[in-house]
């Protein structure tokens, strides 16, 4: 298939009938689902716009798994709008998180994971994102004022720096790594049986450590680490523009430049940042540091040809829970950029 640079819509957990009708109506082609809700979590899950969708049953799933059936018909439900299911973004941590931790039980687990990877595969699906964050995403503000009075997110480590250990006990780069190599090495032989790609998410922010838990995709070196120890066509990124810029805009783009020329990015969280780690805070597409023409056309010239999807979007006036109104702005102004670049330097 000879595929283009795209947008896409992304941040759903499930896409109801409305959702569907509201990425057609942007005009994009395809649809991402973040740490979806399939059997075994909840018969029924609440969409973008606070309908339900329909979680399949009968399916032979679990809350440690999920299972070809319901992907299926996931699937299908969406290319049944003219849609495109394009990837499956991280499963739910508690598939994996004594395996992040190096806890008793981790084999099962990641047994578990082996044969999601096989049900992501059979399904037809072509990506399923991954991140190695036990403490996960951390913020310590989600109402920080921004233009027009909007609302976003927003970090400073000085309000963290000394929170307790999450688990009981420190956990050092060592260890994360150790960890990271068992899970990896036993997964990845998986997802090139399957077909699946598994495409890695930075840590979000890129510090050391935080809640006593090392973070070790917090730099590039880290991530050429983990793409040499997982050294596989079907081991790639979910390029996190927003994180590798909470590091600075010249690491972001080093590390654009270099991930794109290896063919290793799958898909892009394009988003935008005012600051650096210790302290920063996410803002509109427009107001950040990073200049999005200059990205885009670092992707033309790589012949990056995956997709984009808008990321933490700020709240804006009367939205709603997902912010429909600030990712419909966040979208054109995605699919604008793209057609106008793309066209330029073509």
């Amino acid at each position: 298939m000879n595929e283009k640079m795209r947008v896409a819509i992304g941040s759903l957990r499930g896409a109801t009938e409305e959702d569907l009708l509201f990425a057609k109506q942007l005009g994009v082609e395809g649809i991402v689902l973040n740490t979806p809700p399939f059997r075994g979590e909840a018969s029924f899950g609440s969409g973008a716009l606070g309908g339900t969708y329909w979680v399949p049953e009968g399916a032979g799933g679990s809350a440690s798994r999920w299972d070809t059936f319901e992907l299926v018909q996931e699937r299908r439900r969406i290319e049944d709008y003219g849609l495109r299911l394009e990837a499956l973004e991280n499963v739910p941590i508690w598939f994996y998180d004594k395996a992040m931790l190096g806890l008793p039980g981790r084999d099962e687990q990641i047994e578990n994971y082996r044969e999601t990877i096989r049900a992501v595969g059979r399904a037809g699906i072509p990506i399923l994102g991954y991140h190695w964050m036990p403490t996960r995403v951390w913020r310590t503000s989600k109402t920080t004022e921004i233009r027009g009075q909007a609302r976003c997110s927003s970090f400073d480590l000085a309000l963290v720096a000394d929170a307790p250990p999450m688990f009981g006990r420190e956990y050092s780069d060592d260890d994360m790594w150790a960890n990271y190599r068992y899970f990896i090495e036993a997964v990845l032989p998986v997802a090139e049986e399957a077909g699946v790609r598994l495409a890695l998410h930075p840590d979000d922010p890129p510090v050391p450590s935080l809640g006593g838990v090392a973070r070790i995709f917090r730099n590039i070196e880290g991530v050429r680490r983990a793409l040499e120890i997982g050294d596989s066509p079907n081991h790639t990124l979910d390029f996190c523009m927003g994180t590798w810029s909470e590091s600075g805009v010249d690491a972001m783009m080093t590390a654009l430049r270099e991930f794109g020329e290896r063919g290793k990015i799958d898909f892009i969280h394009f988003r935008n940042i005012k600051g650096t780690v210790p302290k920063f805070r996410e803002c509109f597409l427009d107001e950040g540091d990073v200049d999005l023409v200059a990205v885009l056309r670092e992707l033309v010239r790589v012949k990056f040809d995956g997709f984009l999807i808008d990321d933490h979007v700020p709240r804006m006036v009367n939205d709603s829970v997902w912010g429909h109104r600030s990712r419909a702005y966040a979208t054109g102004y995605i699919a604008g950029l793209i057609r106008a670049v793309t066209e330029t330097e073509l």
